[in-house]
């Protein structure tokens, strides 16, 4: 597929080089009807970089790198919302998503280094190669520059680490200028499907802009790979802090013991758990959700069972563009003005007693 080390470890080679058809996947694995039958008439844009291909097992159908890179016939029930989280009606102008009073999602880009079989913005990415033109842009950062509430400002996409430097850093210089914004993230599974894209020169670019955060996404225990871990820490070396947001997807990661390997794991490489996902209604991806109940039971498994840390927040985006719920298990027994009754990790019941001070009149 390559002919000398360096074109693999180049992530521009491995952008260009993207498996798309039926015939590129079938030199790597022995494809099932509903693949092939995918893969001719996809539902959804394909590319899978070869670094990513090649931790397939491609003697399992159900390999979960295999079931997040390469469609099914499934992807063709249009059950579920072409855009579930409304994000559509929360665009005041182009590129621009502002659901919560003080943050936005500035759109860079429509393109990936790998279209994920789960994507929620299925409905617009991987149809445009362009990044956001300046005009959109500059009308982003004047809304931006418009509403001083906005103290944070998430750059994502598509995945704005499939632009280069200096198309990113004007990006990212842009929304800098505007000085009621406190914070700068970037959403971004680069690390994960393309980590040969984090470089020195990335890192350099991107920490003259701190405090500046990384959001990844990291499904499963097999993605954090030596490549994958090198490219987290020349980030984490930069002082960039670094969350993870993983989707609950069935027949993945759909386990406590793969969850809980998950986020042991990406501690290790200094990867702070953020979000467990439940997996949107978007239309395509019925086949990968799992019930709420189960994602609460892996809840409930990791509290108490590892660091406080490595356990992330499982949410529920809510359809209609309700914004993220935290949905918890239920530890609090009862509550009176004297005291409250709590259940701890192993079932034990415990009285807190409330402090008490007569509040005061008002």
């Amino acid at each position: 597929m390559y002919t000398h080390e360096t074109d693999w470890q180049d992530w521009r080679w491995q952008f260009r080089n993207r498996l798309r058809t039926e015939a590129e996947f079938s030199k790597l694995v022995e494809l099932t009807d509903a693949e092939k039958q995918a893969l001719r008439n996809p539902n959804f844009a394909v590319a899978v970089t070869p670094y990513f291909a090649s931790l397939i097992d491609k003697n399992d159908p159900n390999c979960p790198i295999r079931r997040q890179a390469v469609p099914v016939s499934e992807e063709s029930v249009r059950k579920g919302l072409p855009d579930p989280l409304a994000e559509e009606e929360m665009s005041p102008v182009e590129n621009l998503i502002h659901r919560y009073p003080d943050r936005v999602l500035l759109i860079a880009t429509e393109t990936c280094n790998m279209y994920c079989r789960h994507c929620t913005r299925r409905r617009r990415v991987g149809f445009k190669k362009k990044a956001i033109s300046q005009e959109k842009l500059n009308n982003a950062v004047k809304y931006i520059r418009d509403n001083p509430n906005i103290r944070d400002v998430l750059i994502s996409g598509g995945d704005p680490l499939t632009l280069s430097d200096s198309a990113l850093e004007k990006i990212i210089a842009a929304v800098r200028s505007v000085a009621h914004v406190q914070i700068i993230r970037i959403g971004t599974r680069a690390p994960a499907v393309n980590p040969f894209r984090i470089t020195p020169e990335l890192v350099n670019m991107l920490k003259k802009y701190h405090p500046l955060w990384v959001n990844v996404q990291f499904n499963h225990p097999r993605e954090i790979t030596a490549e994958a871990s090198r490219a987290c820490a020349l980030l984490a070396d930069a002082g960039i802090p670094l969350g993870n947001q993983t989707v609950l997807l069935r027949g993945i990661n759909d386990s406590v013991a793969i969850q809980k390997e998950l986020v042991h794991k990406l501690v290790q490489i200094r990867i702070r758990p953020y979000y467990l996902y439940q997996c949107d209604i978007a239309e395509g991806i019925e086949h990968f959700r799992t019930p709420v109940s189960l994602g609460i039971e892996i809840m409930e498994q990791l509290r108490g069972h590892t660091s406080g840390f490595a356990i992330p927040t499982f949410v529920v985006d809510a359809p209609g563009g309700g914004g993220k719920v935290p949905i918890l298990p239920q530890y609090l027994i009862c509550q009176t003005p004297e005291k409250i009754v709590v259940r701890n990790y192993e079932g034990r019941i415990f009285t807190y007693p409330e402090p008490n001070h007569k509040r005061k009149e008002e």
